[in-house]
């Protein structure tokens, strides 16, 4: 099971990375790394974590063409520079690593993309966390607002205590890229549930209107796909705090992934979702029926959309009857709508009818 671990404990887990190659070269062999296959065919349901987990599918990589030698010399600059960085107290985001392999000759990155994927290769060989490598995104996670009140230990090493809705004002708390317990603590709240938003447009709606407070629920920003932070503090409010988590999006294609990676673990991250997902979590809407029920405006799917849903209903994360129904209704419609398509009704529609008639239905209203 993937964690945090302390400093040591990572140089070791890279060096033994190191050490398995060199050894491989000095008895005059060719130096590998075994992976899983990371796809949707290579998922497989986790019962004791109630998560999606990568599968028995493996991939090797080795030293026999000037690629895969090229991935492998990437392996060993990178182990080298997270090595740095844990010596010397830095850290690093991960569009700087990209731009610093720049000085790696033949080992630099072709691609952002590349230099991630490696990133991520190194965590499930080392069974440990992109944080345990001081490595960060370029933008932090999502804010929060609601009557909750945390720690956080700011750059000095002092312990700030923060109400995310005394404290911070009308734009919310600000998620940090760490979340663990040595960086924040849960002290306390006043809520009945976590509403999760996708929109930043719909988050300050339900901020001006007051429903935080109304409705006694802490509502996060998700900012589009949620950034790893984000949802390890939703994990981390529901397990700890005991709080329901419901998932409001958009009703498109896109955002069923986004509640995906939120309750089931999304594929890239498949080897972290325990430490990540939220099984528990409920997609309250914009559902295919919602489009239907509530005559909202809507657009046409484009042929990527249709690509999308047709690949989410052979997605195992989306194999139960409920999502076989939305995905289905939503392709016979050919239609999708957003969250703020319920502002056809006015203004308020959301907070005083759409949304106490959805919590109603999950008996939280």
């Amino acid at each position: 099971m993937s964690r945090r671990r302390e400093e040591g404990e990572t140089k070791a887990a890279l060096h033994q990375v190191v050490e398995e190659m060199y050894t491989k070269l000095e008895k005059g062999e060719t130096p590998t790394m075994t992976l899983p296959v990371r796809t949707k065919l290579n998922i497989d349901f986790d019962k004791k974590l109630g998560v999606y987990k990568y599968g028995k599918k493996r991939s090797t990589r080795d030293a026999s063409s000037l690629g895969s030698a090229k991935n492998l010399l990437r392996a060993l600059h990178m182990v080298e520079f997270i090595d740095e960085m844990i010596d010397n107290g830095k850290s690093s985001t991960l569009r700087e690593m990209y731009y610093i392999s720049e000085g790696w000759g033949h080992g630099k990155f072709s691609t952002q993309n590349e230099s991630n994927n490696l990133a991520e290769d190194l965590e499930i060989i080392t069974t440990s966390m992109r944080e345990d490598f001081r490595l960060r995104p370029e933008e932090d996670g999502s804010r929060i607002i609601g009557n909750l009140t945390i720690n956080e230990l700011n750059r000095r090493g002092e312990w700030m205590k923060i109400n995310a809705r005394d404290d911070v004002g009308d734009s919310g708390y600000g998620v940090p890229y760490n979340v663990e317990r040595e960086k924040i603590e849960l002290l306390d709240h006043d809520i009945d549930f976590i509403m999760a938003i996708e929109t930043g447009g719909m988050f300050d709606r339900l901020i001006e209107n007051g429903f935080d407070e109304e409705y006694r629920c802490g509502l996060v920003h998700l900012k589009g796909q949620p950034a790893r932070s984000t949802r390890r503090i939703l994990k981390r409010m529901n397990e700890e705090w005991n709080l329901p988590v419901v998932v409001f999006a958009d009703g498109d294609p896109w955002s069923f992934r986004i509640f995906g990676s939120i309750a089931y673990g999304a594929i890239k991250t498949a080897h972290i979702s325990e430490y990540l997902a939220t099984p528990s979590a409920t997609y309250l809407g914009v559902t295919a029926d919602d489009i239907v029920a509530y005559d909202l405006p809507s657009d046409d799917l484009t042929s990527k959309d249709i690509e999308a849903l047709k690949s989410e209903l052979s997605d195992p994360r989306f194999a139960d009857g409920y999502w076989q129904e939305q995905i289905n209704t939503m392709l016979k419609l050919g239609k999708k709508a957003e969250q703020q398509s319920l502002a056809k009704y006015g203004l308020d529609f959301v907070t005083d009818t759409y949304l106490p008639e959805k919590l109603a239905e999950l008996g939280l209203a």
